[in-house]
C-alpha cells in the first residue's frame, strides 16, 4: 500500500473520535483523573508514533494497564503512578538497548488470549460502582470492591445511572454489529451527556478538564519512595512491552506491507512513558483496539497517529468544556 496521506488524515482522525472516550474513562479508573488519561493519549500518543517501531501503531491509556495501576494508586497515590510511569520508561529503553524485543516470537498464544481474557475480567469488575451510581468502596481487591457496590447499590437504588450505564453499553454493542464503521461508543457517549444534563439526571460527571496541559515538572517524584515502587515500574515495564508488541504484531496481520521493529518499538514506547510523567500522565502501552481501527481507518503511515494525538491536543487546549 502506498502512502496516501488524505487516507491518513481520516484514520488519524477516526481514531482521535474512538480515543476520547477511552482516555477519558482509563483515566478516571487509574484513579488520577479523566485529565491525566488525555494528557497520556496526547503526549504518550505523539511521542510512540515519532520513534516506536511501528508505523500504524497507536499508543495510549490502555485497560489493562489500568489493572495494573489501580493497586499502586492505592498504595502510593498519583505520585507514585507517576513515578513508576517514569521508571517503566527507563525499563522499556533498557530492554530496546539489549534487543529484548525479538523474543516476543516465543511468547504462546494460549498465554496472550488469556491474559486478554483475564483483564477483560478485571476492567468489568472495576466499571461496577460507577456503573452502579453509588461511591467506590475501599480496597483494591476488584472482586470484593465490585461485591460491596453491589450490596451499597441494594440498599440505596441508584436507577438513573443504571439505565445511561446500560443503554450506552447497549448502543455500543448494538451499533458495532449493525454500522462498524460508525464510532458509536463517541454517539452513545455524546447523546447520554446531552440527555443527562437536558434531564438533571442525577448521575456523576467526569468534571471540568484542565483547558491545556501542564507545563512538563518532576515535582512528583520522591527519591527516597524510588526503591519501593521498582517492582512495581517492572511490572508495568513488562506489560507496556507485551501488550505494545502485541498490538504491533496485529497491526501487521491486518497490513500487507507493514513489518515492525520491536526492539525500536520498545524504544519508542520507552520515550513515550518517560515523557507522559512529566505532563501528569499516566503509563501508556500500544492500544490494540485503537491500533486496529487505525489499520482499518486506511492508515498508511505515522501520519495517522500524530493526527490522532493533534486531535485530541486539540480538545484538551480548545474544547475541553464541551466533553466535561
Amino acid at each position: 500500500m502506498g502512502r496516501t496521506p488524505g487516507r491518513d488524515l481520516v484514520a488519524g482522525f477516526t481514531v482521535a473520535i474512538v480515543a476520547l472516550p477511552l482516555a477519558l474513562g482509563f483515566g478516571i479508573s487509574s484513579g488520577l483523573g479523566a485529565q491525566a488519561g488525555l494528557a497520556t493519549a496526547v503526549v504518550a500518543g505523539a511521542l510512540a508514533a515519532v520513534f516506536g517501531g511501528s508505523r500504524l501503531q497507536v499508543t495510549g491509556p490502555t485497560g489493562a494497564m489500568t489493572v495494573v495501576l489501580v493497586p499502586i494508586a492505592h498504595a502510593h497515590g498519583a505520585p507514585g503512578v507517576l513515578t513508576v510511569g517514569l521508571l517503566a520508561g527507563i525499563a522499556l529503553v533498557g530492554l530496546a538497548v539489549v534487543r529484548a524485543g525479538r523474543w516476543m516470537v516465543y511468547v504462546p498464544a494460549p498465554v496472550v488470549e488469556g491474559f486478554t481474557i483475564g483483564i477483560a475480567c478485571v476492567i468489568a469488575l472495576q466499571q461496577v460502582p460507577s456503573a452502579l451510581g453509588v461511591p467506590t468502596p475501599e480496597g483494591d481487591r476488584v472482586t470484593l470492591v465490585a461485591a460491596q457496590a453491589v450490596a451499597d447499590f441494594l440498599r440505596s437504588p441508584n436507577w438513573p445511572a443504571v439505565t445511561v450505564a446500560v443503554a450506552v453499553a447497549a448502543a455500543m454493542l448494538l451499533g458495532a454489529r449493525w454500522r462498524p464503521s460508525v464510532p458509536f461508543s463517541l454517539l452513545a457517549v455524546a447523546a447520554a451527556t446531552v440527555l443527562a444534563e437536558a434531564v438533571s439526571l442525577d448521575v456523576a460527571r467526569i468534571g471540568e478538564l484542565p483547558a491545556g496541559l501542564p507545563l512538563p515538572s518532576l515535582g512528583f517524584l520522591d527519591p527516597a519512595a524510588v526503591p519501593s515502587l521498582l517492582g512495581p515500574a517492572l511490572a508495568v515495564a513488562a506489560l507496556a512491552a507485551l501488550e505494545s508488541l502485541l498490538s504491533a504484531a496485529v497491526a501487521d496481520g491486518m497490513s500487507v506491507d507493514s513489518r515492525h521493529d520491536p526492539d525500536k518499538e520498545l524504544f519508542g514506547q520507552g520515550v513515550a512513558n518517560l515523557a507522559a510523567p512529566l505532563f501528569g500522565g499516566v503509563p501508556a502501552t500500544g492500544a490494540i483496539a485503537r491500533t486496529a481501527v487505525n489499520v482499518r481507518a486506511g492508515a498508511s503511515s505515522r501520519l495517522a497517529a500524530l493526527v490522532h494525538a493533534a486531535v485530541l491536543a486539540a480538545v484538551v487546549l480548545a474544547a475541553a468544556p464541551l466533553v466535561a
